[in-house]
């Protein structure tokens, strides 16, 4: 197995301090950001192949891993085999507080995300 892509991305819960609502954005941005059609063509995926082929790690950093919620994450990658895991990092920072827009405290959740995707030979 080899890996050709990795991308960083971040995400932010500005209400709520949700950590999975920040890993996922996370997830999302570092994938918006890549697109396959290179390794379709050096490869030769099809719509059958492509879950065996691929196979998509994902460190989340956050500031409470334990919150994660991973098949959440996980539901953000459409092909392969995918596996997240939630270790301590990200950021807690100063916030607004309103319990309207669900705020728990005056916090903001930032989450870092690291997606690699590798290939199968």
């Amino acid at each position: 197995m080899e890996r050709f892509i990795v991308e960083i991305g971040m995400g932010v819960d500005f209400h709520g301090q949700d950590v999975t609502k920040a890993a996922v954005k996370a997830a999302k941005d570092a994938i918006s950001r890549s697109c396959l059609v290179g390794l379709n063509e050096v490869c030769g995926f099809t719509q059958d192949n492509i879950d065996e082929k691929v196979v998509i790690d994902v460190a989340i950093g956050t500031t409470r891993p334990d919150l994660v919620r991973t098949d959440e994450v996980k539901k953000c990658f459409p092909v392969g085999k995918v596996n997240v895991r939630a270790v301590y990092g990200g950021l807690k920072t100063e916030g607004l507080y309103f319990t309207k827009f669900g705020d728990k405290d005056d916090s903001i959740e930032v989450a870092v995300a690291s997606v690699s995707v590798k290939i199968k030979k």
